[in-house]
């Protein structure tokens, strides 16, 4: 039977990562200052969001008289678009994001900051946010919030996970955030199952630098982060070349499939600052309404 004590060193060993998580992503979600003003566009609402000329397929009682009378012209009040919207999320926890070169962050780190960093201004435009596979159904709120981060602080054994569409609502909007750099098939998958259903969103691929650049020379051993695949090799630098011509086919890949369902496609590595690829994401998100 669990007493106060034994419940509370629970509670604590469970939300060890989700203070931490959550303090990076409110940080940096607010560099961005984005609120509700990112949302702002015409449609069903209470809120006034401007005057326009009344155009022919304008109905009478819409024309707004007050403000017609001051001028020879008919205008009419544009409300702002108020209707939420349930965008679902997948972040790959797989062991091969855990790597890091330097003193960067893992990118299993940048992509949980961005995701989440998202996840926050989204909710604060009146978004539902939520995970994909039905671990999270998309709703509001703080709580909410909370629950994401203690989830996607959570690892995956395999080196690379794979994007599950079950729960995703037609017509909602997705994001997609790996290296991409294991089987392809299982994102192929996702994203022409999502596309069926009148989803679109983003694949945002985060890399080290390393990554992107091979640096690599004389003998050097490879290996992935669960040692179920280990290279050897004596010269390094004779595979550069191989290696980033296979690095850009698969980005032009991830773009050719982004662009045949709809969906945008961004790379960043973590040597890039963190707001590049928020603002890149919020923008790709507000594109896809």
């Amino acid at each position: 039977m669990n007493t106060p004590l034994t419940l509370r060193s629970q509670g604590e060993s469970l939300a060890a990562h989700l203070p931490p998580l959550l303090a990076e992503a409110e940080h940096l979600a607010a560099t961005v200052l984005l609120g509700d003003h990112g949302r702002r566009r015409a449609g069903v609402g209470d809120t006034f969001w401007q005057y326009r000329p009344a155009q022919s397929h304008d109905a009478a009682r819409s024309i707004d008289w007050r403000r017609s009378a001051r001028s020879d012209a008919r205008f009419v009040q544009d409300k702002e678009w108020q209707i939420a919207q349930s965008i679902i999320l997948w972040v790959d926890q797989g062991a091969s994001m855990g790597f890091a070169s330097d003193d960067h962050a893992t990118k299993a780190d940048r992509a949980r900051t961005l995701a989440m960093a998202l996840a926050i201004l989204l909710s604060r435009g009146g978004e539902r946010v939520g995970l994909t596979g039905l671990r999270l159904p998309p709703r509001r709120g703080s709580a909410q919030l909370q629950q994401m981060a203690q989830i996607l602080s959570e690892d995956d054994p395999n080196d690379h996970g794979s994007p599950d569409t079950a729960g995703m609502l037609p017509h909602s909007r997705a994001l997609f955030v790996s290296d991409f750099l294991g089987n392809i098939d299982g994102v192929t998958a996702a994203l022409t199952r999502a596309a069926d259903r009148g989803v679109r969103g983003a694949l945002l691929q985060v890399l080290d630098p390393q990554e992107e650049a091979f640096p690599f020379d004389g003998r050097t051993i490879f290996q992935s982060m669960t040692g179920a695949v280990r290279h050897e090799t004596l010269r390094a630098r004779d595979l550069k070349t191989r290696y980033l011509d296979r690095l850009a086919a698969r980005k032009d890949q991830l773009q050719n499939l982004a662009r045949t369902t709809g969906w945008q496609f961004h790379s960043h590595h973590t040597g890039q600052p963190a707001t590049q690829a928020l603002l890149w994401l919020y923008g790709a998100l507000e594109r896809q309404r």
